[in-house]
């Protein structure tokens, strides 16, 4: 079963509720779905996540941390999902947005003659913005859902799969 998998790498709620660093969260730290492994926390979790690694922003984590909240989703499979844009990562990753955005746009990808160090994608900010931005908010929204229904699916397949084992 997944919340097997999950639970084998989360950290221990009680210990995140008593650090003081999270005290200004109150009460809302208490709840249930931040901490629990269930079908409906650990899928909006993955969307959280997904759609948060998609964001180019320093602070991907802490939007994360504030959506799972904001969703009831489960706090640290979203703040762990925001990973995946890692500095390994990160230039293919936008790079690939980037071309979603330019092919949504219709816009012209960069030629030959085109050097890929700062000083040059800094000349051409205004010209890379656009299709770059649309290309993550795209992309974010589609690993969203399909984080959120591969889970969800993946989830039922495996519970379906213990009750067919449980029946035999």
């Amino acid at each position: 079963m997944p919340k097997k998998i999950f639970k084998k790498y989360m950290p221990d709620p009680e210990k995140l509720k008593k650090q003081k660093s999270l005290q200004f969260l109150g009460d809302r730290l208490h709840e249930p779905n931040l901490w629990h492994l269930n079908r409906r926390s650990v899928s909006l979790a993955f969307a959280v996540g997904l759609f948060a690694a998609w964001i180019p922003t320093p602070g991907q984590m802490a939007i994360a941390a504030v959506a799972a909240f904001y969703f009831r989703a489960n706090l640290p499979i979203s703040v762990a999902l925001v990973w995946i844009t890692n500095p390994i990562t990160m230039p293919a990753m936008f790079y690939f947005a980037y071309y979603i955005g330019v092919l949504l746009l219709g816009g012209d990808t960069p030629g030959a003659d085109f050097e890929f160090n700062l000083e040059s994608i800094l000349s051409s900010l205004g010209d890379i913005g656009a299709p770059f931005l649309l290309g993550c908010l795209v992309l974010g929204i589609v690993s969203s859902l399909l984080g959120y229904f591969g889970i969800s699916l993946y989830w039922r397949y495996n519970v379906s799969k213990q009750w067919r084992n449980r029946k035999r």
